[in-house]
């Protein structure tokens, strides 16, 4: 077997996936100093601030009756740092993180690796292995022809989106500096679209936009045809002004992606100069899969049964 093709651990049993000049791994490590100090200059993480934010949080979780969750203090960070250290902005956005599985049901149900193998053996979804120059991490999804909505619905893919940013969430490195995600439309077909109806529009912006832990700081969009960019149009007009300005459109304009991300950090296919291979997606999972435990946990927490969410 090469390299990529199957899951590593190093001295601490922690796996990784050895792609030869870079691995893929989770990095629940303390994030480097200069991230701590953007953290500081950013986010209010400072001394003073970020304790008192941490208790009042916990706090305030404490007063909601039906609301299961750990108390410790990287858990209670990885609401703050998204929300600058408010917690009764943390507190908002955790509860509508907790709502969605009350109000999306199957959508945001089973967060769990081994019931997303169709995902991850599609190879649709990649976690890539470098950050780019400001340390955010870089998601690829590929929803064109490469997607085959017969073998991964459109709820698995976003559950598989879902998998993925969670893992994220738990990295102090990423809970500062935040995400990119790259998708990649090439060849969409028509009856795709259909997949794309306004209720799903609706449950993906509610996502991104109330629910999502993670400083999502880019979307880039490459190989856009004229198809989906009607089909843009559409939900335009309910994306707010926030995100909106953060979504750039690239077409097979490589030299305009690498302008954002720096070509080391992306592979020759979007125009970058990584040496590194991606490993099968059915590995990826494997990989995901040896935090099993983590995510079935993740999954017990959230509302108790009595809670009634008001409308």
């Amino acid at each position: 077997m090469g390299k990529a093709e199957c899951i590593s651990y190093d001295e601490h049993k922690l796996p990784y996936i050895d792609l030869g000049s870079a691995q893929i791994r989770m990095e629940k490590e303390p994030a480097p100093e200069w991230a701590l100090k953007k953290a500081q200059d950013e986010l209010r993480e400072v001394s003073g601030v970020k304790e008192q934010a941490i208790k009042d949080l916990r706090e305030l979780i404490q007063n909601e009756k039906y609301l299961n969750l750990p108390l410790d203090d990287e858990y209670m960070m990885m609401f703050l740092r998204p929300t600058h250290y408010y917690p009764e902005s943390a507190l908002k956005r955790l509860k509508n993180f907790y709502h969605m599985k009350l109000k999306y049901g199957v959508a945001c149900e089973n967060i769990i690796p081994s019931k997303l193998r169709n995902v991850f053996e599609a190879n649709i979804l990649n976690l890539l292995p470098q950050r780019d120059q400001h340390g955010r991490r870089l998601l690829v999804l590929e929803a064109g022809k490469k997607w085959k909505p017969s073998q991964v619905p459109l709820v698995d893919l976003f559950r598989g989106i879902q998998l993925t940013v969670l893992g994220s969430m738990v990295e102090p490195y990423s809970q500062i500096c935040g995400a990119v995600v790259i998708i990649d439309m090439e060849g969409l077909p028509l009856s795709h679209i259909t997949q794309f109806t306004p209720s799903f529009a609706a449950m993906l912006l509610d996502y991104i936009q109330e629910c999502i832990c993670m400083r999502l700081k880019a979307v880039h969009i490459v190989n856009n045809s004229y198809i989906f960019n009607m089909l843009f149009a559409v939900f335009k007009p309910f994306i707010r002004e926030k995100l909106r300005k953060r979504i750039f459109f690239h077409g097979k304009d490589y030299k305009s992606l690498i302008s954002h991300i720096e070509a080391k950090a992306l592979p020759p296919k979007y125009g970058g100069s990584a040496t590194w291979e991606l490993p099968p997606g059915k590995v990826l999972g494997e990989f995901f899969e040896c935090y099993s435990k983590d995510y079935e946990l993740a999954d017990s927490y959230g509302y108790t049964e009595g809670y009634k969410m008001k409308k």
